[in-house]
């Protein structure tokens, strides 16, 4: 009996992706929303520059590229072009929060039809491991080897707090994918920022708290644990906004 496969919506090629980096599980998890909604054939994925920039090789639906944090932009444009398809955007946190932080705000304010996938590690990734908007307070970077010092480089940005402020926003939810039970809840998180999109809802917006083990300096499991540790009491999870939910009650 067969009780795993790989989704359809991923394709066969291997992710090139660090030892311990959960980009993997992320891709895996929006594949499966993907496939439960039978809407690969009308998807149209976004990736902009950062450690996924690869990802029109790993999810086998229509994919386009975007310039440094401006896939919301693109998403606009794609979603507003053809209301019919399903547009997501998939992004780091040094793409979505520092260069690209207007097209993230101005989206969700207007509640665009789109869902976003919020790639949070505290880092930039693919460039080598510089400070990122979201960086801890005294975490050790290329760009702050003696600490983030907020006196000098302020406080991290928590997106999903500053998202949930807005009026526009449908649903704001962050997640890890640590262990066994946080990849469950990421995936329902996940599956329901689809739905949102198939039933015309609105803005949504996943942010997955993610292990960096490289450009951290760590092994994959102390990097799990450090996530667990620091990360997690910094970035709390749970839904931060969710309209429906409210005209439900």
């Amino acid at each position: 009996m067969k009780v795993f496969d790989k989704p359809h919506a991923l394709t066969d090629a291997p992710f090139h992706y660090c030892p311990g980096c959960t980009h993997g599980i992320i891709h895996r998890l929006v594949a499966e929303a993907i496939d439960e909604l039978q809407i690969e054939g009308k998807t149209i994925g976004v990736a902009p520059v950062g450690c996924a920039v690869m990802a029109y090789d790993y999810f086998a639906c229509d994919m386009v590229e975007a310039a440094h944090g401006r896939a919301p932009a693109i998403a606009t444009g794609l979603k507003r072009s053809m209301p019919e398809n399903i547009i997501f955007t998939y992004q780091g946190d040094g793409d979505l929060a520092s260069i690209g932080m207007a097209e993230t705000v101005h989206a969700a304010t207007r509640n665009e039809n789109i869902t976003i996938i919020f790639v949070n590690n505290a880092i930039y990734g693919m460039t080598g491991g510089q400070m990122a908007p979201t960086s801890l307070p005294g975490q050790v970077t290329q760009t702050s080897p003696y600490g983030r010092d907020i006196n000098n480089q302020g406080f991290p940005i928590k997106v999903s707090e500053l998202l949930s402020s807005l009026d526009g926003p449908e649903y704001i939810e962050r997640v890890a994918v640590n262990n066994v039970k946080n990849v469950r809840n990421a995936k329902k998180a996940i599956l329901k920022a689809f739905k949102n999109q198939v039933e015309g809802k609105g803005f949504s917006l996943i942010e997955v708290v993610s292990s960096c083990p490289t450009n951290w300096g760590m092994t994959p499991s102390n990097a799990l644990k450090w996530l667990e540790e620091n990360m997690i009491p910094y970035y709390p999870l749970g839904v931060y906004k969710d309209r429906s939910a409210k005209k439900e009650d």
